[in-house]
């Protein structure tokens, strides 16, 4: 049975405190009253009775407030409210003569009861709900809140018939795998390789054939929303338009602008492409190639121009071209003294391919003529100019030279009569080009076979004039001196004993004998220093079966390659030079370093040397023998610590 109602068997309320005062005024006179009860026994049903100081008395129960005999009221707990009373999170229920706490739903009490009274510490603590792992679902992901949960999609899914966050218990959201589906099409464009449609899958795009794409990206990605990115990518059909133009050249045909198609051109008239031929191809960029060949001009040169038979004259041109077929034009003045002041100008024409064309003129005798020989358009080349004078009478024939710088000729002198001689000597280098020589001198002889040997330079070009004072026509012949050793190594001498070798100064050589055209460094064992020949060719390279025993040669510089001023060479820095390889010498041996100097020409070859270095007992190599030497110290520090640690 429940609680009996709190009005039963109570006085009205307006006699409440008349009571009350009655009731304590009965209690202050001792156990019994005046009528002689007994105090317990008029006690409240909700009072105890007490004795304090000899005297009963009526004390209302916990829970309950009044005068102990007729008034015991329930005391409402909860009036002050759930949070003061009860703590954070619950709701207070009051009862006969007490209270009980319970906790907000989405919180437990820390006594694990569903009622609690907050006397022992007692207070509501958040539950954690995502401890339930399915509890939102499959792809969902549970978030705890105060008292609550939200759930949130995972990453690669996303919310479906609802919204997110959402609460399993109040909204239809569900998670679904995210799938793009099938990428967006690219005009003329096509997916490169394969592909899934999950979130963060990519695509990568391609242009078809015969379509060309800018910078743009070529990717699309799946994103959170289920789509793929709209393509940025775009593709455009390849139109290179018209070729590019080359200079001094025209286009062959009409060739398309797809991909793929070829360029030809053709130099114009008077200019050549040594390369090959000049093309240009269109481009999955849209764009024509630009060939690296070019169209150049032209130039013939006209060098070594001499007169013989009087009247004729030959020359020799440069470059050679096969079937080439070359039109010269000639223009000859001359000038008579008799007829007074006369002048003899016209222009002859030649057209051939031979590289040493000759032509003979029709010309006066006893004139001085100026013969200006150049290339007729299209092509170019700079004149070739010679002076001479045709003879009346020529009395120098059979000329000849001999021991290279020597002439001998005949005269139809009658023996006994002298005659002078006028010899004007012009030498030229093809090699130096500043170089020029010119003598000129007479010589007065009775001979009918006069000789004379010449004073000219080594490795020159020369072109001698002989005119006897009876004959107004000079004979003109050509001749080229050999080569000759090349001035010795200018070198600074060391000698080195037990370190290294310093750098070496290379110094560029004149030409004066000859074209230099190459410099080497030779390692030869010192005991063949006295025996070694300078214009050995037999002198072989470092990695040859007899190097160590015969020497080698460490480096080759040609002389295009040496600069004017100087240039140093470290022996032996493992680099090769040319075709030979500069190794290190071996330690202990002697060596001597020569540095060798070659000049060819015609087909000749001279040398010269100079001792560079001598090196005792050592070797190029000091750095590696100190690393080396270091290594193996640490080595032996490493094995003595290791054998310490081992005891």
């Amino acid at each position: 049975m429940g609680p009996a109602p709190r009005h039963a068997g109570r006085p009205p309320h307006r006699l409440l405190p008349l009571l009350l005062l009655f009731g304590l005024a009965r209690g202050a006179a001792g156990a019994q009253g005046a009528d002689g009860l007994d105090i317990c026994a008029t006690c409240h049903e909700h009072a105890t009775c007490k004795q304090r100081e000899g005297k009963k008395m009526c004390i209302c129960k916990y829970g309950f407030v009044g005068n102990g005999r007729t008034q015991c009221v329930d005391k409402d707990e909860c009036q002050f409210g759930a949070t003061v009373v009860c703590g954070n999170h619950t709701s207070c229920h009051n009862m006969l003569g007490g209270f009980y706490c319970v906790c907000l739903e989405g919180y437990r009490a820390t006594n694990n009861n569903k009622t609690f009274i907050p006397n022992d510490g007692t207070f509501c603590t958040d539950i954690d709900e995502c401890e339930d792992s399915g509890l939102c679902g499959q792809g969902g992901r549970c978030v705890n809140t105060h008292g609550s949960f939200e759930c949130y999609c995972m990453d690669g899914h996303m919310p479906k018939s609802g919204p997110e966050p959402f609460h399993p218990t109040r909204d239809a959201t569900s998670c679904t795998e995210i799938d793009c589906g099938t990428p967006p099409e690219v005009p003329d464009a096509y997916v490169i390789g394969n592909y899934t449609s999950r979130l963060g899958s990519q695509v990568r795009y391609a242009c078809k054939e015969g379509f060309f794409s800018g910078p743009e990206d070529t990717v699309s990605s799946c994103t959170t929303l289920g789509t793929w990115e709209s393509p940025k990518f775009s593709c455009q059909e390849i139109n290179c338009g018209h070729p590019l133009e080359v200079q001094h050249a025209f286009l062959v045909g009409n060739p398309s602008s797809r991909l793929g198609s070829v360029a030809h051109y053709v130099c114009q008239e008077g200019f050549e492409s040594p390369g090959g031929k000049i093309t240009s191809v269109c481009t999955e960029k849209g764009t024509w190639t630009e060939s690296t060949l070019t169209c150049t001009e032209i130039i013939t040169e006209i060098n070594e121009v001499s007169v013989f038979n009087n009247t004729c004259v030959r020359w020799q041109t440069s470059p050679r071209r096969v079937n080439s077929r070359t039109e010269y034009v000639i223009h000859i003045k001359g000038h008579r003294v008799d007829p007074v002041d006369s002048v003899h100008e016209e222009t002859v024409n030649l057209t051939t391919d031979s590289r040493t064309p000759e032509v003979c003129l029709d010309l006066y005798q006893g004139t001085n003529y100026t013969v200006s020989i150049s290339t007729a358009p299209p092509r170019r080349s700079v004149p070739a100019i010679i002076w001479f004078q045709t003879a009346v009478k020529q009395t120098i024939s059979n000329i000849s030279i001999f021991n290279e710088t020597c002439l001998r000729w005949k005269t139809l002198k009658r023996a006994g009569i002298e005659e002078m001689y006028l010899l004007h000597i012009q030498g030229q280098r093809w090699y130096q080009k500043e170089f020029a020589q010119e003598i000129v001198f007479n010589v007065t002889t009775s001979s009918q076979a006069p000789e004379m040997c010449l004073d000219l330079h080594p490795g020159t070009n020369y072109s001698v004039s002989v005119r006897a004072s009876s004959s107004a026509l000079p004979v003109v012949i050509s001749l080229t001196t050999q080569i000759t050793e090349p001035p010795l190594p200018e070198v600074d001498f060391f000698t080195v004993r037990g370190g290294p070798l310093p750098r070496l100064k290379l110094r560029k050589a004149t030409e004066k004998n000859g074209p230099i055209s190459s410099y080497q460094v030779l390692v030869v064992p010192l005991v063949l220093q006295s025996a070694f020949s300078c214009d050995s060719e037999g002198a072989a390279s470092f990695f040859s079966n007899a190097s160590d025993a015969d020497g080698y040669v460490a480096a080759e510089l040609l002389a295009s390659d040496v600069p004017d001023d100087a240039m140093e060479i470290s022996v032996g820095d493992r680099l090769y030079y040319g075709k030979y390889y500069n190794a290190p010498l071996k330690i202990g041996n002697d060596y001597c370093i020569i540095l060798r100097i070659t000049s060819e020409w015609n087909k000749v070859r001279r040398c010269s040397c100079a001792v560079w270095a001598q090196v005792k007992g050592s070797s190029l190599a000091w750095r590696h023998v100190v690393g080396v030497g270091l290594g193996s110290m640490a080595v032996v520090i490493v094995l003595a610590f290791l054998s310490f640690l081992a005891v």
